[in-house]
């Protein structure tokens, strides 16, 4: 009896555990956390400084003894020490009042498709380090299309192209799994790099990845908008070393991310160049989806439509589609068995 009342007490997690940013949502209680996958460390004590917002506004201004990390890349961990702090000061801060006999949340985490078996332990590992008491990894295709709300369990095939921050994922999803797929090191975190090249060529203007990501995001595009608009940006002059403002375009913004949209668009096609006939139809008729925070670049479904010749879907909240997947499974046991991807020991 009193192990059943200590089971209701449990505050269960869904976990996104993104290159840029990390999304925590826990559905007994409906809270929800969006917070930058950045720590800043001490690095005379090995101290952690500062999680999340607080240490990416350090961002280009932090001294020589702190050391900003970014613990994943590429949507797999590569400083485990880091992520567990990290993750677990995201868990900490969803069960800070819970009662002191309250068991320790089960979690449910996304993880990208080309996931080796070493960086899945190292996922789990830090997650279980962290406080998690059980930990399910979901591929993130999965989650997010679960997410959005499309049948990914029918004999139908569903496309679905996650353009988040570090991968892009393309998934043809059916009966509960992936029947092609292709995962790109390359997404926001590149258009923002991109932008970083493209002002230090043309202008010889050194600016940092904050402002590219402001740069992106306010007049970033695919295609040409309706009305051409500007953005006047600071940065250091490369010739005298001295503060410089000059005045950029949506045109230059797109000039300089067609490369890595171009690649996005040719591995769409080259998956459905080898996904099987019948399935084809289906994604033909049912068109594309797209998911992930980058999938909102003004005209990019519209870009993807043309060169497909298949109509291009944004779906609902596209930024949050994964985590929402995952708090999805929390309370679905069954659908959760079917879609958990399998480790060295279930083999």
């Amino acid at each position: 009896m009193f192990e059943a009342f200590r089971q209701k007490l449990v505050r269960n997690l869904a976990i996104d555990l993104g290159t840029c940013k990390t999304m925590l949502s826990e559905p007994q209680s409906g809270l929800f956390l969006n917070e930058p996958t950045i720590v800043a460390v001490n690095k005379k004590t090995d101290q952690i400084l500062a999680v999340g917002s607080a240490a990416k506004a350090m961002i280009g201004k932090n001294p020589g003894h702190i050391e900003i990390v970014k613990p994943l890349v590429d949507g797999v961990v590569s400083d485990f020490e880091v992520t567990e702090k990290l993750l677990k000061y995201f868990i900490d801060q969803t069960q800070e009042n819970n009662f002191f006999l309250t068991p320790k949340p089960a979690v449910v985490i996304g993880i990208p498709l080309d996931i080796t078996e070493v960086e899945k332990k190292a996922v789990e590992d830090a997650a279980k380090s962290a406080g998690a008491r059980q930990v399910f990894l979901v591929e993130e295709p999965m989650l997010s299309a679960i997410g959005a709300g499309l049948p990914v369990m029918e004999a139908t095939a569903t496309i679905l192209v996650d353009i988040g921050g570090g991968t892009t994922e393309i998934a043809v999803l059916a009966l509960g799994g992936c029947v092609a797929w292709k995962t790109l090191r390359l997404a926001g975190n590149t258009f923002d790099n991109e932008i970083i090249q493209y002002i230090r060529e043309e202008f010889s203007l050194l600016i940092g990845e904050q402002l590219a990501e402001e740069i992106k995001i306010k007049i970033g595009s695919a295609l040409p908008r309706n009305e051409p608009i500007t953005m006047p940006i600071r940065g250091r002059d490369l010739i005298n070393g001295l503060p410089k403002e000059i005045v950029i375009s949506d045109e230059h913004v797109r000039e300089a991310i067609a490369r890595p949209i171009s690649q996005i668009i040719d591995n769409i096609k080259a998956t459905l160049e080898v996904t099987p006939p019948e399935l084809v139809a289906d994604i033909y008729e049912r068109g594309i989806m797209l998911a992930g925070g980058s999938s909102l670049l003004y005209g990019l479904d519209q870009i993807i439509a043309r060169a497909t010749k298949i109509g291009v879907h944004i779906v609902d909240e596209p930024i949050s589609s994964v985590v929402r997947g995952a708090a999805h499974l929390l309370n679905d046991q069954e659908l959760l068995d079917k879609v958990v991807a399998p480790s060295l020991a279930d083999l």
